[in-house]
């Protein structure tokens, strides 16, 4: 019997997937999340074409019109697809290096990629390019907006068939500030009981320890991810254990992430703080 065209990718992608339910079943994750994964998994095994070939085609769209596959796990699938990798596994596993992936982009070198993940927070190319546009990229040493219009041109290019239909401008829709904070809440309380899965992550982790706390919830339509980061700046400041970085995604809107810390000064001093968003959370307080 001839086996069909596109098997052998469809078949690929299929077991990355799986492998992401079975990391989310193991972190505590929404059974509906881990059963969607494993659904989109049985329709890709199942196409009688190549799922590269839907996706150069007809793009994340295409995706989408499958049996069971929604616009995240639709986003994941073309990063399959069009990488081999996804940052989403790999952060989940600890194995993420976001450096390296920056480096993929034109014109990015290692001390550059380190200035970004550092300065902006960020640690996949979506969340990097929504600070191509909102003027964070070109504020860092060495940038300036000549080359921030190269980054954004370039980032353009790599991600135009991966980003879903429907999502806004880059870096699409976002959770309110309260829920963010809700959010931190509840990571900071569970790491610091211990009730969390944790992960080994692989950089600055010589000793191979499972020291880093992982949280997946939900609060309405939003899935959240929530980790203490893991840059070299947190651990040259010994703020490990105090910057939680969120990750968020919903239908219709790619993945986004913030970073969360405590404030050292001005009036929310000591209070937590989403970067980014100092003045949505000087309201949040005072309405409190």
């Amino acid at each position: 019997m001839t086996e069909p065209v596109g098997t052998t990718r469809n078949l690929q992608v299929a077991e990355r997937l799986r492998q992401f339910a079975d990391l989310l079943a193991s972190q505590r994750a929404n059974p509906f999340r881990v059963g969607a994964y494993r659904r989109a998994a049985d329709t890709v095994a199942g196409l009688g074409r190549d799922v590269g070939d839907i996706h150069a085609e007809q793009g994340v769209a295409g995706l989408e019109a499958l049996p069971g596959i929604g616009s995240s796990i639709a986003a994941t699938i073309a990063e399959l697809v069009r990488t081999g990798r996804s940052s989403q596994l790999e952060r989940l596993r600890g194995s993420l290096d976001p450096e390296a992936l920056f480096q993929t982009v034109p014109g990015i070198g290692p001390a550059l990629a380190r200035r970004i993940h550092d300065g902006l927070h960020v640690d996949t190319l979506e969340a990097f390019e929504a600070t191509a546009h909102d003027g964070s990229l070109e504020a860092l040493p060495g940038v300036g907006p000549r080359r921030a219009a190269m980054v954004r041109a370039a980032l353009a290019g790599m991600l135009a068939r991966t980003r879903p239909p429907r999502s806004a401008s880059p870096g699409g829709q976002e959770p309110g500030v309260a829920l963010l904070l809700d959010v931190d809440r509840e990571y900071r309380e569970g790491a610091e009981a211990g009730r969390l899965p944790t992960i080994a992550p692989r950089r600055f982790n010589p000793t191979g320890e499972a020291w880093l706390p992982v949280l997946h919830t939900e609060r309405g339509s939003w899935h959240f991810s929530a980790l203490f980061s893991n840059t070299a700046r947190a651990h040259e400041l010994g703020h490990t254990r105090d910057w939680v970085v969120i990750y968020f995604t919903t239908d219709g809107a790619q993945e986004g992430q913030r970073t969360v810390v405590t404030e050292t000064a001005g009036v929310l001093a000591g209070r937590r703080v989403v970067r980014g968003l100092e003045a949505a959370c000087r309201e949040y307080y005072r309405s409190r």
